[in-house]
């Protein structure tokens, strides 16, 4: 059975038809655009009767491309537990910024 993260990283791919999906890259690593950049930023557990009975991991996850107008932010956001948190331009990329709990 895969693990969480495995299953969200070919789920990613899935999305952007390509491999082109860096967990957690150090900075030696070059970039392929368009791509997304993962990391886990957190853990939201659910609870009742001082039991948590639910954990979904928190991933902050980066969409970079040179296109403006992709429509893969757009099935991000299609998979539930998914908000945009931000919009930013650098270096010539647009980097548009999620939360995804997984």
């Amino acid at each position: 059975m895969a693990k969480p993260r495995e299953t969200l990283q070919t789920l990613l791919e899935g999305l952007l038809g390509s491999r082109n999906v860096y967990y957690q890259p150090p900075e030696s690593v070059k970039l392929s655009y368009p791509c997304f950049v993962y990391e886990r930023s957190g853990i939201r557990a659910d609870s009742a009767n001082n039991k948590i009975y639910r954990k979904h991991n928190r991933y902050t996850v980066t969409y970079i491309d040179e296109d403006p107008d992709s429509e893969i932010p757009d099935k991000l956001l299609e998979l539930g537990y998914c908000k945009l948190d931000t919009h930013f331009e650098a270096d010539n990329l647009n980097h548009d910024v999620f939360t995804l709990y997984f």
